[in-house]
């Protein structure tokens, strides 16, 4: 069974000091760091935040606050701090995730109308990014997810690849949650068992 593994959004504005900085996010770069070198992936995807400057999923671009919900294209909406811009230091991913064996980059939420939290779609399910047309023709069956944020993007990723086919397996010590409010994390893993996704310690 061929198999990938994907990281999720370890860009500098989701670590300490960044702009949306996650959490303990450091801690899990020598963990996904070790991952890749001690298996045999037959692919390692990174996905990389990419937002057009004022991206509609920024307060700033709303006159709204940080943290305030809207409506968005039909879907609801956080307010998120200004993050994650197309050729900004924060966008860049983290220099301490070692990128040797990395085999494909897939950008994401560069629709500047919707954001994407998933690898494989904006969250309009309208757009697919790629990555499961990526995954499939290399005959990828089962998939690792690592990254950032668990209770965002990573949560989303995961349920994606159960959606689309893949046996798909979460590293809980490869992830952090922002925890916008304090159950945040514990609720993404049930949810993501309940849409199939192993959880690994």
């Amino acid at each position: 069974m061929k198999k990938a593994l994907i990281i999720v959004d370890v860009q500098n504005d989701f670590c300490e000091g960044g702009a949306l900085a996650v959490p303990g996010s450091s801690e899990i770069i020598p963990y996904i760091n070790l991952l890749m070198e001690e298996n045999a992936y037959d692919q390692v995807v990174l996905t990389q935040d990419w937002h057009p400057a004022g991206h509609k999923s920024f307060a700033s671009s709303n006159g709204r606050q940080v943290g305030e919900s809207i409506i968005l294209n039909g879907v609801p909406q956080f307010m998120w701090p200004d993050h994650c811009i197309q050729g900004t230091f924060g966008a860049e991913f983290h220099k301490d995730l070692n990128r040797d064996k990395v085999t494909h980059i897939i950008q994401k939420g560069k629709n500047i109308e919707i954001d994407s939290y998933s690898g494989f779609q904006d969250n309009n399910h309208f757009m697919k990014t790629g990555l499961d047309d990526f995954l499939k023709y290399h005959d990828i069956q089962l998939v690792e997810i690592v990254g950032l944020a668990l209770d965002y993007c990573v949560k989303f990723t995961a349920q994606d690849a159960v959606a689309n086919g893949y046996v798909t397996c979460l590293h809980f010590n490869g992830t952090r949650a922002v925890n916008v409010k304090p159950d945040n994390a514990r609720d993404a893993i049930y949810e993501m068992i309940e849409k199939g996704v192993t959880v690994l310690g």
